[in-house]
């Protein structure tokens, strides 16, 4: 069985190479079987959103430090000094310096408010924090953000939430080309396979949570989207056939009974 290469991001190297969310499942032991049958090493955690006060019950509760990576993230913030204040409340609980950082521009379409999270990504970097910013599938802020510190890029597919798959394949394909770290998948995703072609583009790995937990069946899910991003990054590292107009029988002629050499 081939071994999956890790994901390397800033100083971390995970062995998966898909990246889940917290939030949105019945029941925070829904959540921990999904978390588990994912695979996945990293999770998000919004900052805004969970309970700090470990004398109440909290996601924290049922997500294992020891098993998970911690990626807290500014969901809900809509300008740069929420973002830069959650992220700071963040680090000071003990989550991680690790950050996903979120400047939503857009209540609606939840899209990003790219120039700002260009000013917050440059700021946090400087604090010392790992930044991995949500952003829109533009090659050229892609860049932007690389040059800002960005440990990687996490460009959506789709709008948040909405499952509908990557709408844009071509910029997606022209933003892993224009940057040199990891490229991250993030937004939009709603089944596997929504996984797998992302991998096969070229992206480093993937990063979801509605598409897992609104699923009829989570835990299903979570697992149907391991071994999708496992498999996507297979058949890119394979190198798929090439592509063809007419009908090329994967039998030769030659040497068959009754042939006509």
């Amino acid at each position: 069985m081939t071994t999956p290469d890790k994901l390397k991001i800033g100083n971390l190297e995970l062995s998966s190479r898909l990246i889940v969310g917290t939030g949105k499942y019945a029941s925070f032991g829904q959540m921990a079987e999904a978390l588990e049958a994912s695979g996945a090493g990293m999770v998000t955690v919004a900052v805004r959103r969970v309970n700090l006060d470990r004398n109440k019950e909290s996601l924290l509760d049922y997500v294992d430090p020891k098993k998970y990576v911690l990626l807290p993230n500014t969901a809900g913030c809509y300008t740069k000094e929420e973002a830069l204040r959650t992220a700071r409340l963040g680090r000071a609980a003990g989550l991680s310096n690790l950050v996903k950082l979120e400047v939503i521009g857009d209540e609606r379409t939840l899209l990003p408010d790219t120039a700002a999270l260009l000013e917050a990504t440059k700021e946090l970097v400087k604090e010392g924090f790992i930044v991995m910013p949500y952003t829109n599938d533009d090659p050229v802020m892609a860049r932007k953000l690389e040059d800002a510190g960005a440990a990687c890029v996490m460009p959506l597919a789709a709008p948040i939430g909405s499952g509908q798959g990557i709408l844009n394949r071509l910029n997606i394909e022209l933003l892993i080309e224009k940057v040199s770290v990891p490229v991250i998948v993030d937004a939009g995703v709603g089944t596997a396979s929504d996984a797998a072609i992302a991998m096969e583009l070229g992206a480093d790995g993937v990063l979801m949570n509605t598409a897992i937990a609104a699923a009829k069946d989570p835990v299903k899910m979570a697992e149907a989207m391991k071994l999708a991003v496992r498999a996507g990054r297979l058949a890119l590292e394979a190198g798929r056939m090439g592509k063809k107009k007419h009908a090329n029988a994967s039998s030769p002629a030659q040497g068959l009974v009754g042939a006509i050499e």
